[in-house]
């Protein structure tokens, strides 16, 4: 593999958030142009509960497309206190959706809906696990007493945990990993346990969001953490393990609603995420693992086929946008060093 020029199978982002009207028609192209499938988050308002409402948001995905790659949105579910375990499997069975995702109630943006004690679905996780439907689990607890830096370890114990020893053989993604505990966790869980890491999340430590001034762009939950998650993340991401595959959890607001008082949580990497992740692929002298992480490992847990086409990546350097589709990108205003061709 050359050094300065990378082909690799068509990557498929495993976490996205497309939002709806108006942000979906202005965000969708960037990533509909890079991902051949994409897994898109639920937390619409009002929230994708129901299969009728997974076909319905489909086809707007599918109606705002521009010309271009094919591209195919896999849809979710959203669990809540009082999911319907027939639904969930009806809309598995028909292809609705190919997964389900549990927010505890409140840990992120359109999230009130959530799951206030995993125990109360139970039903719903035993019915899923005998399909073999995974669990797309943000891996937080939402205790007030439990530090934000200390929410995904907590949840590591307090739920995943004991969730694993009742179900052993539920499917289960761990998304956006970003501690070296989680890291950990999953490696030294079985099979049927995997987890998504952002480009974000490998780029930037918690220090990133107090530089000059407070870096609301930068927020996100979970929030990043300390320098030795970070590297942890980037060993695993570069690792050339098959537990560990790209998820975007690219997450656009508008820049009014990121500047305000109470900034929402999320970054928008969508234009960009693929670079990114060569950048770092690059900068742990990995570039030959890229291709797994982005293009194989996450098919092959989904029980998918890989991506027959390709797409390649040249050293060269181009300017992130300072705004796009009204929200402000990851890396808005600096230099990324590889370029898709």
């Amino acid at each position: 593999m050359s050094r300065d020029v990378i082909t690799i199978r068509r990557p498929d982002d495993w976490h996205v958030h497309l939002r709806d009207g108006d942000m979906l028609a202005g965000v969708l192209p960037y990533t509909s142009r890079v991902f051949a499938r994409a897994i898109v988050m639920p937390n619409l308002s009002p929230p994708v509960t129901h299969v009728a409402a997974a076909v319905a948001y489909r086809e707007r995905i599918l109606a705002a497309l521009p010309a271009g790659p094919n591209f195919t949105p896999l849809m979710t579910a959203y669990l809540t206190d009082a999911t319907d375990p027939g639904e969930i499997a009806r809309g598995y069975e028909n292809g609705a959706w190919v997964a389900a995702k549990l927010y505890p109630a409140n840990a992120t943006t359109n999230s009130a809906h959530g799951v206030t004690d995993i125990r109360k679905i139970d039903a719903v996780l035993a019915r899923m696990t005998e399909i073999g439907m995974p669990l797309l689990m943000h891996g937080e607890v939402t205790d007030p007493t439990v530090d934000v830096f200390d929410r995904e370890a907590v949840f590591l114990e307090r739920v995943l945990a004991p969730l694993m020893v009742r179900l052993p053989s539920l499917r289960i993604v761990l998304e956006h990993v970003t501690t070296r505990a989680a890291v950990k966790f999953v490696e030294d869980a079985g099979p049927n346990l995997a987890a998504t890491i952002t480009a974000h999340h490998l780029i930037i430590n918690r220090n990133a969001l107090f530089q000059g001034g407070l870096r609301p762009h930068l927020y996100c939950l979970p929030v990043a953490k300390r320098e030795e998650d970070r590297q942890a993340l980037r060993r695993a991401a570069t690792s050339g393990g098959a537990k560990f595959f790209l998820g975007t959890d690219s997450a656009p607001h508008p820049v009014k609603d990121k500047e305000c008082d109470c900034g929402c949580a999320g970054i928008f990497s969508a234009p960009n995420a693929l670079e990114v992740y060569a950048r770092v692929f690059d900068e742990e002298n990995a570039l030959d693992k890229l291709e797994a992480f982005a293009s194989v490992n996450g098919a092959h847990f989904y029980r998918m086929p890989v991506n027959r086409e390709t797409t390649t990546l040249v050293r060269r350097e181009q300017d992130v946008p300072r705004e796009v589709a009204m929200v402000r990108p990851f890396l808005a205003g600096e230099k990324l060093g590889w370029r898709i061709a």
